[in-house]
């Protein structure tokens, strides 16, 4: 009998400890940091009463970290309770793919608003961009649910607005989608803004291609420092200029090698997408590191697709959707592999 075959019809979920090398974060300055004046990513940057943690160790050591995991006969997903209740590791148990970005280090480097940060899985982020909590330890506590599903809920104060949040990581039986579920609660007597969204790390490469819902035709930057028009970028985003693209097509230097298009290559006609040089859907056509946000969607839904596995059948990786409602406090996030979802 086979792990999946076990699993049927079951989600089962189990605390332990998992040994990862960690490059841990130094200590902080022990004066308060107040950074009133400091612009981080378009928000304030103040996080007093929060220490700073400016320096990471040089050299890995072998950490303990406890460790959630939640399954079912498709998924099976690690959750680390002690970085802010991140999902570690999510894993189709039908083939044994990494569907998020897996890192077997842990290397933080310093993007949190406090510090460090850690790349890779599913990043959960409140009230502003990373989160002070993203690299601090959350409670845990797991709700057993009448129709046999689990969620494990992770929790945090924030010392800055005095506000709660909790993200739940929840799985259904026999079902090959993660259910994420929010709260948020203002434990003052004043309004309070707050932003809430999940960093998700997939492994790309030159055949990957991003999508948004057909009735995004803007993307924008950080703090909307610049816009671009989505799909196709008549203009200059991240210093390139995507409009002489689309005049004389991709430089030289900036073809892809493997993932070639048909009209750069006449070859890939019968098993490569067409697509244009100025298609920022496309991870090929991105040269440099680059965010964009889309602009304005009245739809539920964003996601990727991975065309070459898709056409080659080389990896075992295949598509990945979010879904989710403007009106609710939960989203899906669902893969395709051998079995579709359901």
């Amino acid at each position: 009998m086979t792990k999946t075959d076990a699993l049927k019809g079951q989600v089962r979920v189990r605390e332990t400890t998992q040994v990862i090398p960690t490059y841990e974060p130094m200590a902080p300055d022990k004066h308060p940091m107040f950074l009133d004046k400091r612009v981080y990513q378009g928000s304030s940057g103040k996080v007093y009463p929060l220490p700073v943690y400016n320096r990471i160790a040089s050299e890995a050591t072998d950490r303990k970290w406890k460790a959630v995991y939640i399954e079912n006969e498709f998924i099976q997903l690690m959750v680390l309770p002690e970085i802010g209740g991140r999902i570690h590791v999510g894993q189709d148990l039908t083939n044994g793919y990494d569907f998020f970005y897996r890192q077997n280090v842990i290397k933080p480097a310093l993007v949190g608003l406090t510090g460090p940060w850690a790349s890779g899985g599913v990043e959960f982020n409140w009230p502003q961009h990373h989160r002070p909590a993203t690299f601090m330890p959350v409670d845990v506590s797991i709700e057993n649910h009448d129709d046999g599903s689990k969620t494990i809920w992770l929790s945090d104060h924030d010392p800055l607005a005095r506000m709660k949040g909790m993200h739940g990581v929840c799985l259904h039986p026999g079902k090959s989608y993660v259910e994420l579920k929010v709260r948020a609660y203002n434990r003052t007597p004043f309004v309070q803004t707050f932003l809430w969204w999940s960093n998700v790390g997939i492994r790309v490469h030159e055949g990957y291609q991003s999508f948004f819902p057909t009735d995004v035709h803007f993307i924008a930057d950080h703090a909307k420092r610049a816009m671009a028009t989505y799909p196709l970028c008549d203009d200059t985003y991240y210093g390139v200029d995507y409009g002489k693209r689309a005049r004389k097509g991709t430089p030289a230097g900036e073809v892809p090698t493997n993932f070639i298009p048909p009209h750069l290559d006449e070859q890939a006609a019968d098993s490569i997408p067409e697509y244009a040089p100025n298609d920022l859907s496309w991870y090929s056509n991105i040269p440099v590191p680059t965010s964009y946000m889309c602009v304005g969607s009245k739809d539920d839904f964003f996601g990727g697709y991975d065309q070459w596995s898709s056409n080659s059948c080389t990896t075992r990786s295949g598509p990945i959707a979010a879904s989710f409602n403007h009106n609710s406090q939960s989203s899906q996030l669902g893969r395709s592999s051998e079995k579709p979802p359901t």
